[in-house]
């Protein structure tokens, strides 16, 4: 699936480019509705991703998105996830990173393991594509399990 998402985002960017290169009204529009479906199919494999996991219980509120940095051509983002329960759990994470506007550019699972009762742990939340400008992170949804 990875591959697929990847190749759909290559394509529907070099696409976008090439039609907005342009300068035609509708080429934009369209070059701007592949874009949007691309970005569509990203949120709705991560949506996937959360769905496969079984048994997990709603902790948003267990788990922190840091500041967004740039690594390479990616943004990152330090999540923190805290577990306040008796025993130790694993969380997945859907990680929503935004412009500005508020608008959505892209969207990513991550997990983190073996968090042990009252302490925190961190993974890193990097973005499936180059974002442009100054994303925020932030936490969509969080499953302990």
């Amino acid at each position: 699936m990875r591959r697929t998402k990847a190749a759909a985002l290559s394509l529907a960017a070099t696409t976008a480019l090439t039609l907005a290169v342009t300068g035609c009204d509708t080429v934009k529009e369209t070059a701007g509705d592949i874009v949007s479906t691309a970005t569509a199919a990203v949120a709705s494999a991560a949506e996937e991703k959360m769905n496969e996991v079984k048994d997990g219980v709603n902790a948003t509120g267990d788990v922190k998105a840091g500041p967004t940095s740039t690594d390479g051509d990616r943004t990152v983002a330090e999540i923190t996830a805290t577990n306040p329960k008796g025993k130790t759990a694993d969380y997945t994470i859907m990680v929503t990173f935004r412009d500005g506007d508020g608008n959505f550019l892209d969207s990513v699972v991550l997990n983190i393991d073996g968090v042990e009762p009252g302490k925190s742990k961190t993974g890193t939340a990097r973005s499936n594509r180059t974002l442009s400008g100054e994303p925020t992170a932030e936490i969509a949804q969080a499953l302990r399990h």
